[in-house]
């Protein structure tokens, strides 16, 4: 126990912050679940797809979710707001997809004045109406990947927009969009309660049908305006216009993808619609358009630095009793040598000398009234 002090002033300690970064890349084999060999290519039937009785959402494992060694990736589900066309009382889940598009909304856009729950806006400027996503697929990302926070500008996601469905066919990936924050390094938004987030773009090349993505209206040099991105909350929030074409209002040109759509009924091979399906259904086709999907994390590393000096006049006793035999300092060889003092470790106490933290040296270090020494203790956290 240290019986001599010494304290530290603010110009001892100083704070700093450090972002770690993680690349986590996600195939759309796992999403998807077609990685699990001998398994069929049915929807719904892969072993890391999780599906519960409740019937809100599913989830997305990177190995049989029975499985010990198994990692929860995401969850999917899908919502639409009670002003949304979509929305009726015939449809399937029609309440259950009301719910969990307001429960998002309420933790994510936060409420009005009068206490009503905001709509996602597809350009975030709230106060200025605007387009509002009234339909949208939501993709709840683990933690575990996350850590603090998705990195802004690293968002990229590719989905399948060909008209036919069929995992089997090689035309299912023969028109790509791909869905990044562009300019969520520094055009973030910050006026949501769940944090900060950013908007969502989407491009397309071109084929031989045609330009897959929409160029013309609403669109800007990042691409087209398809969602949102909370990098705290490591949501990610596509509107359904995703796998629209412009005749219904989305984003896909009309001769590259043809008139099958995912939000709008409309009658689709292999293609669900949202409102005489049920939610596990539509997630499975839309995990089944998924291509590649890569983000990085973030890790917030705090750091208190604390200069501990111990001046020449300083710690050159030691306070082990076994310092002293038959009151000599065993250090000296004569009485009039200088006192000596190995350091060793180094305390951290509370204002009422209580000791909070210890730092370990990797070696001795000689103190004399010769020498002055400044030891760099960090904690992080």
């Amino acid at each position: 126990m240290a019986t001599t002090f010494k304290t530290l002033t603010n110009n001892d300690i100083t704070a700093t912050r450090t972002l770690l970064h993680e690349a986590i890349p996600i195939t759309g084999s796992i999403v998807s679940g077609t990685y699990n060999l001998g398994q069929t290519l049915a929807l719904g039937s892969a072993q890391n797809i999780k599906t519960y009785s409740h019937g809100m959402f599913q989830s997305v494992y990177d190995y049989p979710y029975l499985s010990s060694s198994a990692n929860h990736i995401f969850d999917i589900t899908l919502g639409y707001s009670n002003s949304s066309k979509l929305s009726g009382s015939a449809n399937t889940q029609n309440a259950k997809k009301i719910n969990l598009y307001n429960q998002l909304a309420q933790v994510l856009a936060g409420y009005d004045a009068t206490g009503s729950i905001l709509k996602f806006d597809e350009d975030g400027n709230i106060a200025d109406g605007g387009t509002k996503l009234n339909e949208c697929f939501f993709l709840n990302f683990s933690r575990l990947l996350n850590k603090d926070e998705i990195k802004k500008g690293s968002f990229n996601l590719q989905l399948g927009v060909h008209a036919d469905f069929d995992q089997t066919r090689a035309t299912t990936f023969d028109k790509l969009i791909t869905i990044q924050d562009s300019s969520g390094s520094d055009g973030y938004k910050v006026n949501s309660p769940a944090g900060e987030y950013g908007i969502l773009f989407a491009t397309g090349s071109n084929d031989a049908q045609g330009q897959v993505v929409k160029g013309a209206g609403k669109a800007t040099e990042s691409g087209l305006p398809c969602g949102l991105l909370f990098y705290q909350a490591g949501i990610a929030v596509l509107s359904g216009s995703v796998f629209s074409d412009e005749a219904d209002g989305g984003i896909l040109h009309n001769t590259a993808v043809g008139t099958n759509t995912i939000v709008d009924g409309a009658a689709a091979t292999g293609y669900n619609s949202v409102t005489s399906s049920n939610i596990d259904t539509i997630a499975n086709g839309v995990r089944n358009r998924f291509y590649n999907l890569s983000y990085n994390n973030t890790t917030e590393l705090n750091s208190t630095i604390y200069f501990c000096r111990a001046n020449h006049n300083d710690f050159n006793y030691s306070a082990n009793p076994t310092y002293l035999t038959e009151s000599k300092i065993r250090v000296k060889n004569v009485s009039t040598d200088s006192p000596v003092s190995y350091i060793t470790t180094v305390g951290l106490y509370s204002a009422d000398n209580e000791l909070l933290a210890v730092a370990k040296l990797s070696e001795p270090l000689k103190k004399n009234p010769e020498t002055e020494l400044t030891l760099r203790v960090r904690l992080d956290y």
